[in-house]
């Protein structure tokens, strides 16, 4: 596979952001032709599919701004530097929609853009939840919802959950929870 491989040559940013940095390579393609690589460098993520002890999913609504929509996501957010993906999820489940889970199980990772960035999603499952207190960052607006797992896989499905990590988080969840009941 090595033969796949392209190496940097020269790296330069373009643009240093808050959240985002864009890169510049020049690259040696494995032709030994050379090209440029221009990316983003984005710190990752964490999605949590959090489910009641009833089978509803607990849902986030938010502008998202880059299309101009309000979008139905599980909570989710960036992860800090050096922050381990189940604090990030940990935190961002309570700060988004004022509960805590007893247990979490992974459910692996994604890389939801892999063209143009270099940013990986982490995925959990949540159960065993507590309600507490939302306390959404300052610049974040958004309205919890519940919704039955079984009816998530459907809008999936259906085309009208567009978000790649709750698309992915609520497939997986749901064959991890059947695959659970088959085998007990």
């Amino acid at each position: 596979m090595d033969h796949l491989i392209e190496k940097t040559k020269e790296r330069s940013t373009a643009f240093q952001g808050r959240l985002l940095r864009l890169d510049v390579d020049t690259v040696t393609l494995p032709d030994g032709k050379e090209g440029v690589r221009e990316y983003i460098r984005h710190p990752g993520g964490v999605g949590v599919v959090a489910l009641t002890e009833e089978g509803e999913v607990l849902l986030v609504k938010q502008y998202r701004y880059p299309y101009g929509e309000i979008l139905t996501e599980i909570p989710a957010g960036k992860r800090d530097k050096g922050e381990e993906p189940l604090v990030t999820g940990m935190r961002e489940l309570e700060e988004e929609t004022g509960y805590r889970a007893a247990n979490y199980t992974p459910l692996g990772c994604l890389y939801p853009t892999p063209g143009c960035c270099d940013e990986v999603v982490y995925l959990y499952l949540a159960t065993g939840l507590t309600a507490t207190e939302a306390h959404p960052d300052e610049d974040e607006f958004l309205d919890v919802e519940r919704c039955p797992l079984d009816e998530m896989v459907t809008r999936v499905m259906a085309g009208e959950i567009t978000d790649a990590k709750t698309q992915i988080g609520i497939l997986k969840a749901k064959r991890l929870l059947d695959s659970q009941k088959e085998g007990v």
